[in-house]
């Protein structure tokens, strides 16, 4: 684990509120995310800990409350003020997100996939061709890039999913059940080669989980019920 307790969170959300028509998903929520942590949020279904990763990326604007983004070196960011350009925008360049079920367009190769972040940020084609591919390897795709997402496994396709979402640097990663759709040894590969780059890359990781052998790689874990967080401990020293 590599961060600093001591210093500001890169990620501080306080007295988040929302409500889904008369159903609110959150009751006032504080939480601060530290730089270079793993945490994982934990909770049953309807829990609200999707709606929690969703204020704090920036997808979901808060009833009440505020998310403030504070990366190293650069001024903090109240993401819970912005408007959807500029969240669109920040989900874009300093976010990565992982989904249980990789949500890779079908239609393209893997490194087509890969590669949609950069060239909706501006990367001519042909570096973001390399980058992926560099990505796709160091997440033992080897050779599998010009692969449709149809024609590889369940394990595979979730390591392109992560590759996509790493291969802009992200400063935060939100996995929002990453493993939720895989058997156990799928799960454990694509979460140790996850974890194996982001703690190399120094990213944050915000990872939505309703497993307790998935939530065990974290740093830390608290607990949503009922739109509060009802514990919270580290797992790791």
């Amino acid at each position: 684990m590599n961060t600093n307790e001591n210093a500001a969170p890169i990620l501080r959300a306080r007295s988040l509120r929302h409500s889904f028509g008369q159903t609110d998903a959150l009751r006032g929520i504080d939480l601060d995310v530290q730089a270079g942590e793993v945490l994982a949020v934990m909770g049953p279904s309807g829990s609200g800990k999707s709606t929690l990763l969703h204020c704090l990326a920036g997808v979901l604007v808060p009833d009440q409350g505020s998310v403030d983004y504070s990366p190293a070196g650069r001024a903090g960011t109240a993401i819970s003020t912005l408007a959807e350009p500029r969240r669109a925008r920040l989900r874009l360049t300093d976010f990565g997100f992982v989904f249980q079920f990789g949500q890779l367009l079908p239609e393209l190769s893997a490194a087509d996939n890969v590669s949609i972040p950069l060239l909706l940020s501006g990367t001519r084609r042909q570096d973001a061709l390399r980058r992926s591919t560099e990505m796709l390897e160091r997440l033992g795709l080897d050779g599998l890039g010009a692969k449709l997402p149809g024609e590889l496994s369940g394990g595979q396709a979730q390591r392109v999913a992560v590759a996509r979402a790493m291969v802009t640097s992200p400063a935060v990663l939100f996995a929002d059940e990453p493993t939720g759709s895989l058997d156990s040894l799928a799960s454990e590969n694509v979460l140790t080669l996850m974890l194996e780059l982001v703690r190399e890359a120094g990213t944050t990781v915000v990872m939505i989980t309703h497993d307790a052998r998935t939530a065990a790689y974290a740093d830390r874990e608290v607990i949503v019920r009922d739109g509060v967080i009802a514990a919270g401990y580290r797992v790791s020293a």
